[in-house]
């Protein structure tokens, strides 16, 4: 008798794989579908032999297919999937957010989203008041007093260790120790590719992406304000808190579905949440994360 209900239920249920469920993408134009299209494992990407074969994609029976869940990248025949979810590789020259585990031995270690720590040593820090001078003894047992475990940080990817340990520096006053603001984590490879990572948005916030992940947003400042190494604990006006807190639930909305971080989505989706007067809270509910996500995706697909 159970066996011929579990069978009815089962008749009547409408099973998928998750390669078979519409993509967000395929709700919106085809325009923007061009530029996020995601693909999972063995989906046919092309079918035809003229594409060369890049990371995440292999050969088989004529057509190039998928290996990874990820988003598909074009250069002329050079054909890639970059992974949804993976951790921060490291490049020379990028713009990342760290936050500071250990202090100690002429060098701080910083969580940068990576397989292993980074290292920012005091030679390749600027001292407060642009001093440009070689570090003593004095200036190595004041370390804490710039910073200290917990304290989050804006660095430059000066090379990559033989070790895999990824060498920072902060050597200008556009680096340095971040104020008050909050931190918010994604994959790195939702974010777009991007020289200049710090942004002041028309809404009244900063908001610095990390390219390893790690998006600061906080009160827009004046720069040198913004990196200084003294603690500022002036106290944030509510209108600017809730423009904070809208554009933290909109990179998560963003994010859950696969949603490419770039100031203009999320202006996007921040104008979109305005328009639709959508609380700050309700901006984590599914329904209105996938509403937003959509539109969105309409509005970067006719920009």
């Amino acid at each position: 008798c159970i066996i011929f209900y579990l069978t009815e239920i089962l008749n009547k249920m409408e099973i998928r794989l998750a390669s078979e469920c519409p993509p967000l993408a395929a709700l919106i134009t085809p325009s923007a579908s061009e530029h996020t299209r995601l693909v999972t494992p063995g989906e046919v990407i092309y079918e035809d032999t003229s594409y060369m074969r890049g990371h995440g994609t292999y050969m088989e029976n004529g057509q190039q297919i998928a290996s990874v869940a990820g988003y598909v990248t074009q250069v002329n025949r050079l054909v890639t999937v970059t992974p949804l979810r993976q951790l921060y590789q490291g490049a020379v020259g990028d713009t990342i957010v760290g936050r500071v585990t250990q202090v100690g031995g002429g060098r701080w270690k910083l969580d940068v989203n990576s397989r292993l720590d980074a290292e920012l040593r005091l030679v390749n820090v600027q001292l407060p008041g642009g001093e440009q001078r070689r570090k003593n003894v004095e200036d190595e047992r004041g370390m804490r007093d710039l910073l200290s475990e917990g304290a989050l940080v804006c660095v430059e990817v000066q090379k990559e260790g033989q070790d895999g340990i990824l060498r920072l520096a902060a050597r200008t006053t556009k680096f340095g120790k971040l104020g008050q603001g909050t931190l918010v984590t994604v994959s790195p490879s939702l974010l777009v590719q991007d020289k200049q990572r710090m942004h002041d948005l028309p809404c009244g916030a900063r908001v610095i992406f990390g390219a390893n992940g790690y998006i600061y947003i906080s009160p827009t400042c004046d720069q040198e304000q913004a990196m200084s190494y003294t603690d500022n604990y002036e106290e944030i006006g509510l209108e600017i808190r809730q423009t904070i807190g809208r554009l933290c639930n909109c990179i998560r909305a963003l994010s859950k579905h696969s949603v490419m971080l770039s100031p203009t989505s999320l202006m996007a989706a921040h104008d979109s949440s305005l328009q639709q007067d959508i609380p700050v809270k309700d901006l984590l509910k599914p329904d209105v994360m996938r509403d937003i996500a959509i539109a969105t995706l309409q509005v970067v697909a006719d920009s």
